[in-house]
């Protein structure tokens, strides 16, 4: 919400991905006709107005069942000193003007908006708990996480090894300059023997309007950009990333590799190598599983796939990888085997596991192909 009809427009509206979290697998609040969970929050600072509306409620006294509490198990992940009144809520939204992001701020670019037909400036920040009002702030914007990020759970915001990095919008309203949160990202520094660190994405989210925008590789660019400046940093992971993270990173961290030396077209046709891991890792903190699939990638946009022997080539050198589970998994079942069949079964069992193998790893094969290519799409965009 930044004006007070967004509060009347369903065009400002967005509904949750999940609700597990809160209202158990089978996502049912049972006992109601109509039932509507109204969340609002003012687009800065995220103050909150929580209702409850619906049609009817079963009655204990004439039904023998009682509706569930959705209001205590809404408010369980809101932090308190919401508003319920809509007045109220207004007369914070009034003071909104006086709201300025936390921290430092990193980075500031601009997207072009067909439907205002201009450029939206939008600035990044790195914060922590120092922050006048940031852990209250950081209360209320980590109750999103629940309804659009699966596994969701808050973080110990008393341990000082937590970064947050948060992304805004400025806009103006009656001629002052406002902002409004569009997403953040949690870094934990995890401590490396002897005397490095390796920060490790814990939870990204880009607010649901904003989805779509670029707004998530610019986040994690600009905390990558943050990170390489630090010695005493090792590399950069995250924390069990869904597909679409390592999609985005693919694309941010294929972004930074394309102009070093050692992924030059030349030295990609030679293959992996031990100088591709020494110079990601100490230019741009990228760890060796990652810098792998970064050299595919790019290997891929410098192969010709139509010349028969550059595509059996490069398919051969990405088989070579994705095989080593296959191969493990293979030598595991032959020793059960020996253990538990005649030898002629085992060889007759074995064999049809490497039939399904093969057409497993053809599979796996053609499905990073196409992902890869639509990093390729998107880099050449950019």
């Amino acid at each position: 919400v930044r004006f007070p009809e967004d509060l009347e427009d369903d065009n400002t509206t967005f509904n949750p991905e999940y609700s597990h979290q809160v209202f158990g697998d089978d996502e049912v609040a049972f006992g109601y006709k109509g039932l509507k969970i109204l969340l609002y929050y003012i687009a800065g600072n995220l103050s909150t107005l929580f209702r409850i509306e619906y049609a009817s409620k079963v009655n204990e006294k004439f039904d023998c069942v009682e509706a569930d509490d959705v209001e205590s198990k809404i408010r369980e992940i809101i932090p308190p000193g919401f508003c319920t009144n809509t007045d109220d809520f207004v007369s914070l939204l009034e003071k909104e003007v006086n709201f300025k992001p936390f921290g430092m701020l990193l980075h500031t670019y601009s997207v072009h908006n067909e439907e205002a037909g201009e450029d939206i400036t939008y600035q990044i920040y790195k914060a922590d708990m120092t922050c006048p009002g940031f852990r209250e702030y950081h209360e209320r914007l980590q109750t999103f996480l629940m309804w659009f990020i699966e596994t969701a759970s808050f973080i110990d915001v008393d341990d000082e090894r937590w970064n947050y990095f948060l992304v805004f919008e400025k806009y103006n309203k009656d001629g002052a300059t406002l902002f409004a949160t569009v997403g953040y990202m949690t870094v934990y520094n995890y401590y490396v023997y002897p005397d490095k660190t390796r920060p490790r994405v814990s939870q990204m989210l880009i607010l649901p309007p904003f989805q779509g925008e670029g707004h998530g590789a610019q986040l994690l660019e600009t905390v990558h950009r943050y990170y390489m400046s630090s010695p005493t940093v090792l590399d950069i992971t995250a924390e069990d990333p869904s597909e679409n993270y390592v999609k985005l990173r693919d694309f941010v961290l294929v972004k930074l590799c394309q102009d070093l030396l050692c992924f030059s077209p030349g030295k990609l046709m030679q293959g992996f190598s031990q100088e591709m891991v020494m110079e990601a890792q100490q230019k741009l903190k990228i760890n060796k599983q990652h810098t792998r699939r970064v050299y595919e990638i790019l290997r891929l946009r410098a192969t010709d796939m139509g010349d028969a022997e550059q595509s059996r080539s490069y398919r051969l050198d990405v088989k070579r990888r994705l095989i080593g589970p296959y191969k493990k998994k293979q030598r595991e079942l032959a020793k059960m085997r020996r253990c538990l069949r005649p030898e002629e079964l085992t060889n007759q069992l074995n064999q049809i596991d490497l039939n399904m193998q093969h057409e497993q790893l053809e599979e796996s094969f053609q499905q990073l192909v196409s992902d890869y290519r639509r990093v390729l799409e998107r880099l050449a965009q950019a």
